[in-house]
């Protein structure tokens, strides 16, 4: 019986050993600097942006717009990134840096272009974009201020009339006058 005794025991002081053990090891894990080599530059933190598209008029989304993000932080342009509208009209990004300037710019097919800089300082933002109809080009000798305008989209190239090209008339060649004839040589010929 003390054999049986003397193992439970064992076994105890092993069990107790090994769970206060465990916390001390865990807590000096949890303390203790990641490494991770020379040289490591956490990325920078970023935000989550979320752009709606919308038409002016109505209200409506538009689809399939393309919103251009270029973010600009501390003087250094980041480069510049795309993306397509939903069928609700929402472009939603996660990889600006938080602390810069971005240029959103939104392209949609029969809307005027917009551009606009934000400042992105929280971890989301919501931008929300009303879309217009094209407008005529402002002018310091007209007043077009607020008319819409007269170009369809699309192309715009200057709108040539061709005419087909006229078949050449036939030319007769000029007249020529009949030469006079020389008057016959008295001279005898050999």
């Amino acid at each position: 019986m003390s054999l049986r005794r003397t193992a439970w025991s064992l076994s105890l002081l092993t069990l107790v050993l090994a769970f206060t053990a465990c916390p001390a090891a865990k807590a000096q894990d949890q303390d203790a600097p990641v490494k991770r080599g020379r040289k490591y530059k956490s990325p920078p933190a970023t935000s989550h942006i979320e752009v709606t598209v919308t038409k002016k008029f109505n209200g409506k989304p538009i689809m399939n717009a393309a919103v251009i993000f270029n973010p600009v932080k501390d003087g250094k342009d980041e480069g510049n990134l795309e993306v397509k509208t939903d069928p609700d009209g929402k472009a939603i990004i996660d990889v600006i840096p938080t602390g810069s300037t971005v240029r959103v710019q939104v392209i949609a097919q029969g809307f005027a272009t917009f551009a606009e800089e934000y400042e992105v300082m929280d971890p989301s933002k919501e931008i929300s974009i009303s879309m217009i109809h094209p407008r005529e080009q402002v002018s310091s000798y007209v007043d077009n201020d607020g008319k819409a305008t007269t170009r369809k989209p699309g192309v715009q190239e200057p709108i040539r009339t061709t005419t087909p090209a006229a078949k050449p008339t036939p030319t007769t060649p000029p007249a020529t006058q009949p030469q006079p004839t020389p008057a016959p040589d008295s001279t005898p010929q050999p």
